[in-house]
């Protein structure tokens, strides 16, 4: 008889600044787990970094006694700061990305002129994940989904009878990732959205991000494959590639930047550390003038 999927315990954070959820996976059978896409708080205006939001999670995984095994990144975000490297100090765990991370921040180190000493080659991370790679989470196997498209580096994790999608896919009324940051190709993204898709349909779906579409209330981060395959408004079944590449590349001609990329990017681009202190003691982020 085969063994049952093991159902992993999930507990979600949502930081309403910058519309994010992180994701807390539990095994079920143990204290041991794992934080997907942690945020750091960021005051844009005073351009003041806080940790109101992982401190808040410090403190529930020390009430629950729990085993914090790994953070994982599913991208470099353009959407919020992360809050691994403060995180990890802190938990003493280890980090893991898409190994594709070498491409996009040797992209992101020449838009904003990365110090001489930038590593380009991921070594920020303590572990490189490729498409098929595992990893354990007490009993839980997390495999690995390369799911770019939205970014050459997104992943996605399949835990048990989850999977965390990132920015791949949202809610199906809001529909999927954009394409057009620099690395991003709306006709890979169909591709990987359909890996994602070839999970059973009870398989529960977890988002990294949602804006609430227009005629929801509140904010939601589950959904399931089987919704996604009938509901999705960009790419239910039905829906081939052509037309889904045609619709994305329209939509997203007509986006604005994100509020946050600029400094979110250079900070996660470093696995949550703040770039270096210039000469004054100072750390600085940069601003592009007419390069977006």
């Amino acid at each position: 008889m085969a063994t049952p999927t093991l159902q992993p315990h999930v507990e979600s954070f949502f930081d309403e600044d910058s519309n994010t959820f992180t994701h807390l996976v539990r095994d079920p059978h143990s204290r041991r787990c794992a934080i997907i896409d942690p945020v750091l708080d960021f005051d844009y205006p005073a351009a003041r970094t806080t940790t109101q939001s992982a401190d808040a999670l410090l403190a529930h995984i020390a009430d629950e006694s729990l085993e914090v095994e790994w953070i994982l990144e599913t991208h470099v975000h353009a959407d919020h700061l992360s809050a691994a490297a403060y995180l990890k100090d802190k938990l003493g765990c280890q980090l893991a990305i898409g190994a594709r991370i070498r491409e996009v921040q040797d992209i992101f180190a020449d838009i904003f002129a990365a110090e001489a000493g930038f590593a380009r080659d991921g070594r920020q991370f303590d572990r490189l994940l490729e498409e098929g790679d595992s990893l354990a989470i007490g009993g839980l196997e997390c495999r690995v989904l390369h799911t770019p498209g939205h970014t050459p580096a997104c992943v996605s994790y399949v835990i048990g009878d989850a999977v965390f999608v990132g920015d791949t896919l949202f809610m199906p009324d809001y529909g999927t990732a954009r394409c057009d940051f620099p690395g991003g190709d709306a006709r890979t993204l169909y591709r990987s959205i359909h890996k994602v898709l070839a999970l059973p349909d009870s398989t529960r779906l977890y988002l990294c991000h949602d804006y609430s579409a227009e005629g929801r209330e509140g904010f939601c981060c589950e959904t399931t494959v089987g919704e996604q395959r009938l509901h999705n408004i960009h790419v239910h079944t039905g829906v081939d590639e052509a037309a889904f590449v045609d619709m994305r590349t329209k939509r997203d001609a007509g986006l604005g930047m994100p509020r946050l990329m600029l400094p979110a990017v250079q900070v996660n681009m470093r696995a949550g550390q703040l770039p270096p202190e210039d000469a004054n003691d100072q750390a600085y982020l940069k601003i592009p003038l007419n390069r977006f």
